[in-house]
């Protein structure tokens, strides 16, 4: 499994609506609010083989109340 951050920009006032969404769908091991330029950071585990771009186009951007995402692809864990 390939694990990988996301940093959300949310809409004006959808903050826990967009963290609700994410937590509902189970497509994130973990979702926090943040402070700062982004509103929320979800950690996401894909399989080896599976293309990071497009599971954040169609699983994690598609929600609503997303404005902005910027993807983190991590290489070694510590």
């Amino acid at each position: 499994m390939k694990p990988f951050f996301v940093l959300i920009k949310c809409q004006l006032g959808r903050s826990y609506d967009v963290a609700t969404s994410i937590a509902d769908a189970e497509i994130a091991s973990e979702v926090y609010s943040t402070a700062g330029d982004y509103d929320l950071i979800a950690k996401f585990y894909v399989e080896d083989e599976a293309d990071i771009g497009h599971f954040v186009n169609e699983k994690v951007q598609r929600i609503a109340g997303i404005q902005d995402t910027k993807t983190i692809i991590t290489f070694k864990a510590f």
